[in-house]
């Protein structure tokens, strides 16, 4: 049986091989890659929390840069609506689970056994953070370059659903067809106070319900909503 540390090296390798970006500075990977939950315990660790400062910005201007390029005839209204899209907490975890950032984290076993790599709060500040170390690696050319591809997903979906709010646009659809207006039910809420995941399960009618994730419970209920637009209405 391979060892724990043996998995997330090979977790690590396989992160890179997503962001196609092999780091030089390992430590500054590491160091995006840790949570603060992983120095419980311990007097000192560097953990990701400043990069994802530094990584919020480089996300932004990396999403309006490529934003102003797709739509060069759009209103600024509209580029916003987009925008905010790209660069949510959602967007940020999705994209961190499609390159497999989830087993790569440090995290102390408590937060792991609490379900933290499953934590959309955490896969989406890590996200961030990781871009900084990016950025602070590769440059702004080289980042551009891994974003524009890690990223290209979400784009596909902000031009298709340009500012949607799916728990708008879903009691819309229900409205229309004259459903029960959709509810939302917390069925479980799990790991510490100051990194919750809400699971919320939503029903409209008879229909199936559908259930969604998130670092609080608006996002678990959009997450929802989302997943139940995709199955019932998107198709």
């Amino acid at each position: 049986m391979s060892k724990p540390q043996d998995r997330r090296k090979a977790a690590v390798a396989a992160l890179e091989q997503s962001l196609g970006h092999v780091f030089a500075d390992r430590e500054l990977l590491e160091r995006a890659l840790t949570h603060s939950s992983a120095g419980e315990g311990a007097r000192k660790i560097r953990h990701n929390e400043r990069l994802e400062f530094l990584g919020d910005r480089v996300l932004n201007l990396l999403a309006a840069e490529q934003l102003m390029q797709r739509h060069p005839e759009e209103r600024e209204g509209e580029l916003t609506k987009r925008m905010h899209a790209l660069i949510s907490g959602e967007a940020c975890a999705r994209v961190a689970e499609r390159i497999g950032l989830s087993e790569a984290l440090r995290l102390s076993g408590g937060e792991s056994r609490r379900g933290g790599r499953a934590n959309a709060t955490i896969l989406g500040d890590a996200c961030e953070a990781l871009l900084a170390a990016l950025y602070r690696d590769a440059g702004l050319e080289g980042t551009r370059q891994v974003f524009e591809r890690i990223w290209a997903e979400e784009f596909d979906a902000a031009a298709t659903h340009v500012g949607s709010n799916p728990k708008s646009e879903l009691q819309e659809w229900a409205a229309q067809r004259k459903l029960p207006q959709p509810a939302y039910e917390v069925v479980s809420r799990t790991g510490p106070a100051h990194a919750p995941t809400f699971e919320v399960e939503l029903r409209v009618g008879e229909l199936d319900p559908s259930r969604g994730r998130g670092g609080s419970r608006q996002q678990a209920e959009k997450a929802a909503a989302e997943t139940f637009l995709t199955r019932e209405v998107r198709q």
